[in-house]
């Protein structure tokens, strides 16, 4: 990108001769409506006017008219022949997410947008919003009312609602963006055509759905405060919006402590783990997460050990030490370090986990055994020592084995 202002005025030049704008487009912004006739025009003049002078990039605006009963899609289609880079997409169904996931699964664009039609945002958020998208240095933007440098008019009742809203998915979603439900935001096209299809909701919670998919997996989600206008003529039914919220939390959280949603299989092809030259795409991550669940596991078996010894001996503690770290190690690695969820092969993962307890049981009975031949009086904590230590040779090959156990359906896992 360049602020030249003459390369600029070039490219708005060719953009205006452009017979197909959607082959060459590098940003499609989606406005959804319906029974929108008389705000549509002004909405669609503003924002072409500001894309012409402020996008230094071709771009094109899509009216994705959602089975309007009034004059809307007449109004659509005057405006697409009326101004170069405008076109519409029409819906026989309702539904704000529907028309956002038509259009977007169809982009040619390098990255896809939408706004609501009263343009409550100011649109001079815009460039901030996509540039990180363009750059490749994001996955999402979205646009923030409750950012703290956001200026926002609103009543109490909405800034209640929406704030209440977010506490919601913090809590029950754990999600860690502030603002789900502003109607400003985009995404890298080749993110979204992976996201879509597992994005149920066709509704207003369709953005909630997109955005907790899009954290769980590990994408960067760019958060842009924004200057904001409440419309107070929207025909949004809050209790009802409201209602269909709560339950997509609902359904979004059950999916995702099933299994039901391949976070797993995301996260290795699209997720932004760290990157560490010579190591494969998702070990860091699943290092760190496998070195947690290891120390846990240690400790407890250090526990163990010292708590059954004085009854049964060593080799004995040892042995029942590790058997019941193991399978809560098994359990915890599954679900944690490698994002598998649900029942589904769950029995198959533990007997593989207790061949790995096996090998870790021969490391660790055989050093056991050593060191009584060599030492027979070595006290309980020169064991221990010893069992810690060859414990951390048979936890590297563990670490290995379990990855192979938790492949995931792609092939291994990366």
């Amino acid at each position: 990108m360049t602020a030249n202002p003459l390369l600029r005025a070039g490219r708005n030049e060719e953009h205006r001769r452009e017979s197909e704008p959607t082959a060459t487009a590098t940003l499609e912004v989606v406005i959804p409506v319906y029974n929108e006739e008389d705000d549509l025009e002004q909405c669609v003049r503003r924002l072409h006017e500001h894309l012409d002078a402020n996008v230094p990039f071709r771009a094109q605006i899509t009216i994705a008219d959602n089975a309007s009963t009034d004059g809307t899609l007449a109004v659509a289609h005057f405006l697409a022949g009326d101004i170069d880079g405008v076109r519409v997409h029409h819906l026989n169904d309702r539904g704000r997410g529907r028309a956002l996931k038509a259009v977007w699964s169809a982009s040619e664009a390098d990255v896809v947008a939408y706004m609501d039609v009263d343009l409550s945002t100011d649109l001079n958020a815009l460039m901030p919003l996509i540039a990180p998208l363009v750059s490749g240095h994001s996955d999402l933007a979205i646009g923030s009312r409750l950012n703290r440098s956001s200026r926002v008019v609103r009543g109490a009742k909405r800034e209640m609602i929406s704030r209440s809203y977010n506490l919601i998915l913090r809590t029950s979603l754990r999600a860690r963006f502030s603002d789900a439900q502003c109607g400003f935001k985009a995404i890298r096209t080749d993110v979204a055509r992976e996201l879509l299809p597992l994005v149920q909701d066709t509704g207003w919670f369709f953005d909630t759905e997109l955005l907790v998919i899009a954290e769980r997996v590990g994408l960067r989600i760019h958060e842009v405060p924004v200057d904001w206008v409440d419309d107070p003529d929207s025909s949004v039914d809050i209790v009802d919006t409201a209602i269909k919220d709560l339950q997509g939390c609902w359904r979004v959280g059950r999916a995702l402590a099933s299994g039901a949603l391949p976070i797993a299989e995301l996260r290795t092809s699209l997720g932004r783990e760290p990157l560490v030259p010579g190591v494969p795409r998702g070990m860091v991550g699943q290092l760190v997460r496998f070195a947690i669940i290891g120390v846990s596991s240690t400790a407890a078996y250090t526990l163990l050990y010292l708590v059954l010894h004085p009854s049964i001996g060593a080799q004995a503690a040892n042995f029942c030490g590790l058997l019941i770290t193991a399978v809560f190690n098994t359990a915890a690695n599954r679900a944690f370090t490698f994002g598998i969820r649900g029942s589904k092969s769950a029995g198959k993962h533990q007997i593989q986990g207790l061949i790995v307890f096996a090998f870790a049981l021969l490391m660790t009975s055989g050093a056991l055994a050593l060191l009584h031949a060599w030492a027979p009086g070595a006290s309980r904590h020169l064991e221990l020592a010893v069992l810690v230590v060859a414990n951390l040779v048979a936890t590297v090959c563990r670490f290995v084995a379990l990855r192979w156990v938790f492949r995931t359906r792609e092939g291994a896992v990366q």
